[in-house]
């Protein structure tokens, strides 16, 4: 029946013009390679155990670094997540060869001091000569916990606005009750990946 539809019309029906689009394997799905940062206890290995649909249980806090194949249905992310203790801190610079973009994860319900600390790493990454041209996806995580500060507060405390002028960033609130919201941030960050000529971003 395709085929004398095919032939009685001189074009294909729908059914038939499915079956000749359709056949073969989706064109693969551009991967990008991601470096992950933020202190311990910020929260970055359970969003990405969930962004992979892993079990929240037995996750423990990264201590050297980690790699994690986190599908999107536009793109891959392998991102390198880096451990937040104070001694691995000092060795993120090594592991920035080769990164398309930076993930950083903050607490934004944490203590003062914490606070500062995350502040002057991202500042440092910011600046660094291997991150400072990439695309930046800053969440606050935490959000659910009573003293978790707003946006707006992160980015003033931050300094966002003046140290980022002219670079490509993203901040958004996140927790883990609300993956959703989590996924339609890294889907903004694809965005820019994909787009490199994109205009900096201040959202």
């Amino acid at each position: 029946a395709d085929r004398t539809c095919w032939l009685l019309k001189g074009e294909p029906c729908s059914k038939c013009f499915r079956a000749l689009c359709c056949k073969g394997p989706p064109p693969p799905r551009p991967e990008y390679d991601l470096v992950c940062i933020g202190l311990t206890g910020s929260g970055k290995t359970s969003l990405l155990s969930q962004l992979c649909s892993e079990s929240p249980e037995n996750i423990v806090s990264t201590t050297g670094f980690s790699i994690k194949a986190v599908p999107f249905q536009n793109a891959i992310l392998n991102v390198k997540e880096l451990g937040g203790a104070d001694n691995i801190r000092k060795y993120w610079s090594r592991y920035y060869q080769g990164s398309q973009g930076v993930i950083f994860v903050l607490d934004s319900a944490s203590s003062e001091d914490d606070l500062e600390t995350a502040r002057n790493e991202l500042h440092s990454a910011l600046q660094h000569p291997q991150l400072c041209t990439l695309p930046f996806l800053i969440l606050a995580n935490h959000q659910d916990k009573p003293a978790a500060r707003s946006v707006q507060e992160i980015k003033k405390y931050f300094e966002l606005e003046p140290l980022a002028r002219g670079k490509r960033w993203i901040l958004k609130p996140c927790s883990l009750d609300d993956m959703e919201a989590v996924k339609d941030s890294f889907s903004l960050l694809i965005n820019l990946l994909e787009e490199r000529d994109f205009e900096p971003s201040r959202m």
